[in-house]
């Protein structure tokens, strides 16, 4: 057992693979539940409220919470697997508990007070969603949403897009800026304050279902401890918060690899221009599943490594410094980003090879694979990180880890980019 996998377990009797497989029996039976409506909710566009609830009541969303809050963590590896499974049942409920996960993530590394505060709210199953990106009008590291005092309280006012997961949650952690402070602030509201509006107006071809929209807060009333200011430290955050979206994609090549294995076993139509057997005994239609399966493989590797090595730099019997740390997890997830989302684009369009015209019916629904990987992967433009992975090879120069998205400055004035900014909910 891996020094990893025993501060992770704390003190579970069973580890490693042994301790997956009981978490995967615990959890795929809620799974095979969200699966099972996944097409009929994505082609009415019927939000996953239920579904969300199940997740909250098997325990599934409280997951990450530390033991001394009374948790009983898994470790990243365990958890971006679980997702896996979860985003092949059905991606858009995996992808909207993003900023959730992210906000415990976040939790971890605050005071002991904020700690004792929000964990607890965690592991009673609460929801935490994310309002940070806003359509425009915002520089490169800013917000024009504003924390102001005023008559001795604060005030929270400003409009954001990009909401994921916020329409399902309990509370939303939304960044602001505060005249006369440097730098932005998370303030946490609950999402049915007076002067909260979330609508769901996503208007994207894929993951239609994960409350990604317009939010507006129109002077929120926000508690002076609800608002934190975002710390530039070498943090793992922002590799957590991406390798999110990569364990979304992986899952939906799951899901198109389990699609393209029942057409075949279902087929009795074939071509005359074939070997005229049934699909499932033509070897040239063997081939082409057994190639979708390896490219979905493969990306499922790629994210568990890369979860492995967000383990190894939170791992403190390495003894890594913090930008050690750092570098072993930015460096992994930026690695496999550059590598998921073409395995996954592949396999969802090899999809359509394993079989006839009939597969693109609109009462199957097969494209929403293609749609929905598409949509995941345009969240981060993967020639971002192949440029800083190999200009940190060849020039040693550190990554930068992804914090912000705005209109770009004008050569003259750009800002210097930090090494490796906190992240939480900072994207689209």
């Amino acid at each position: 057992m891996t020094s990893t996998s025993r501060i992770t377990l704390n003190h579970r009797s069973i580890t490693g693979e042994a301790r997956y497989t009981a978490l995967a029996a615990r959890f795929r039976p809620v799974f095979d539940r969200i699966a099972a409506g996944a097409l009929d909710r994505e082609q009415s566009r019927t939000l996953p409220f239920e579904q969300v609830g199940w997740l909250k009541d098997s325990g599934f969303t409280a997951l990450r919470v530390p033991a001394e809050h009374g948790g009983d963590p898994v470790s990243a590896e365990h958890l971006f697997r679980l997702l896996i499974e979860l985003a092949a049942a059905d991606s858009n409920v995996a992808h909207l508990l993003r900023s959730h996960f992210a906000f415990g993530e976040t939790a971890a590394l605050q005071p002991a007070a904020f700690r004792e505060l929000w964990f607890p709210r965690i592991l009673a199953g609460q929801i935490f969603g994310n309002a940070a990106t806003e359509r425009s009008g915002n520089a490169l590291g800013t917000t024009s949403t504003t924390l102001r005092q005023q008559d001795g309280r604060w005030l929270l006012s400003g409009e954001k897009y990009y909401t994921t997961g916020s329409i399902f949650a309990d509370w939303v952690v939304v960044m602001a800026s505060t005249a006369g402070v440097e730098g932005r602030q998370y303030a946490v509201v609950p999402a049915d304050a007076p002067g909260v509006s979330i609508a769901d107006d996503w208007d994207g071809f894929g993951q239609p279902l994960t409350g990604t929209g317009t939010a507006v807060f129109d002077d929120v009333p926000v508690e002076a401890g609800n608002i934190l200011q975002r710390q530039v430290t070498s943090t793992l955050e922002p590799a957590f918060f991406q390798l999110f979206l990569l364990a979304v994609l992986a899952g939906i090549g799951r899901a198109a690899l389990h699609d393209a294995g029942g057409l075949v076993r279902s087929r009795t139509r074939t071509f005359n221009t074939g070997s005229g057997q049934l699909f499932r005994h033509d070897p040239l239609i063997q081939e082409h599943v057994g190639l979708l399966a390896a490219k979905v493989y493969t990306a499922e590797a790629v994210v568990t490594a890369a979860a492995r090595d967000l383990d190894a730099a939170a791992d403190p019997s390495l003894n890594l410094s913090a930008e050690e740390a750092f570098l072993r997890a930015e460096l992994a997830v930026q690695q496999a980003h550059v590598a998921v989302p073409g395995l996954v684009l592949d396999a969802a369009s090899a999809l359509f090879d394993v079989t006839g015209a009939s597969a693109v019916s609109q009462s199957k629904g097969l494209d929403r694979h293609w749609r929905n990987a598409r949509t995941v992967a345009t969240h981060n433009p993967s020639a971002f990180k192949a440029r800083s992975v190999g200009d940190y090879l060849v020039n040693g120069t550190v990554p930068t880890g992804l914090h912000s998205i705005g209109d770009a400055p004008s050569p003259s004035s750009a800002p210097a980019q930090s090494a490796a900014p906190s992240t939480f909910g900072a994207i689209s």
